[in-house]
């Protein structure tokens, strides 16, 4: 029996919809044990590349700048830090948490090639870094 109803299949897609984006969400706020064996979440980034430089746009809102290390070493590019919990009331309810916190780390295989960090700019939340290339 075929019904001319919309809704059923609006939901049915409404619904899928909703899990692709909390997959995407997990995906770029995946939690996972850094080297020194601490919980860290991953930054989602950016990264484009000209003749002379390479950019990375690292998105860490509510990080303060003296919270992040930047370290390249062998081909591989680490940025690392922490994310503290905005000042608030102590016996304050949590109703949602949704953004993260605590210690992230990224880490990111650079392209073949020698690399030295330009230009470190964190504004707005995004951390942009310039890598000029060498020879």
């Amino acid at each position: 029996m075929a019904t001319d109803d919309p809704r059923p299949w609006m939901w049915a897609e409404a619904a899928e919809l909703l899990e692709r984006a909390e997959r995407l969400q997990r995906q770029f706020f995946q939690l996972r044990r850094s080297p020194a064996r601490r919980p860290t979440w991953e930054p989602p980034v950016d990264i484009y590349e000209t003749d002379e430089t390479l950019w990375i746009v690292v998105a860490l809102v509510g990080v303060a700048p003296e919270q992040v290390e930047v370290v390249i070493d062998n081909g591989l590019l680490t940025v690392a830090g922490e994310r503290r919990l905005p000042v608030g009331p102590r016996e304050a309810h949590i109703h949602r948490l949704e953004i993260p916190h605590g210690r992230f780390e990224r880490q990111i295989q650079l392209p073949a090639g020698r690399y030295e960090l330009g230009r470190r700019d964190l504004h707005h939340g995004l951390l942009v870094l310039s890598l000029s290339k060498l020879g």
